[in-house]
């Protein structure tokens, strides 16, 4: 069962970690950027922090699962490594631009606080893994980095909670609401229980 979750976990992550690819190929009114204001999407620095969130969250997402492998993580340590380096200077990149684009969220102060209060804790999660593992900590490193990846993975999350929500309610604003603390704080409770069984598939 563990080894079916981990396989759908990573399925879901790939998929979305394409995610950023859309805008290449889709007319920006079909995307999220069609629900913002014109101001917003005139702000120079909110677009910059828009497509560097996506770009690097989604390489976050995406090669952050093969981190959790045992099997893979035991052969190649040197390639743990470097992909590690990338995953940290991802996330760093994907959750300062995140914070930014937190107070501009749509939803208002409720919404905003969940996505800002999310970038903090992904940013300080992964930080603290960092530390860890520099003080040759491997358990607390591991425990901390399930952390930083169950934020990394609202992603995925916000993308299955908001259709069923919307679908459910018919109230897209509250859903939106709603997600902005659903994507991520269920993902915290289930690192937090993954940790305690040594933080490792």
């Amino acid at each position: 069962m563990k080894k079916l979750l981990f396989v759908i976990m990573c399925v879901l992550a790939l998929l979305i970690g394409l995610y950023p690819l859309i805008y290449a190929f889709v007319e920006h009114q079909y995307t999220f950027l069609g629900s913002k204001s014109l101001e917003v999407l005139h702000n120079v620095i909110w677009k910059s922090a828009f497509f560097s969130h996506i770009v690097f969250g989604g390489l976050a997402l995406f090669i952050g699962w093969s981190q959790f492998s045992t099997s893979f993580r035991d052969k190649n340590i040197r390639l743990h490594r470097i992909i590690g380096s990338f995953y940290v200077i991802a996330v760093m990149i994907g959750s300062v631009s995140g914070i930014y684009m937190g107070f501009y969220a749509n939803g208002g102060l409720i919404s905003a606080t969940g996505f800002i209060c999310l970038g903090c804790i992904w940013l300080i999660t992964t930080l603290a893994a960092v530390v860890q593992i520099k003080q040759r900590n491997i358990l607390k490193h591991q425990q901390f980095m399930t952390f930083s990846y169950a934020c990394t993975f609202a992603a995925v999350t916000l993308r299955l909670w908001y259709p069923l929500l919307k679908m459910a309610t018919g109230d897209a604003e509250g859903s939106y609401i709603a997600v902005a603390w659903l994507c991520w704080v269920p993902n915290l409770f289930a690192a937090y229980f993954i940790s305690r069984k040594t933080a490792v598939i």
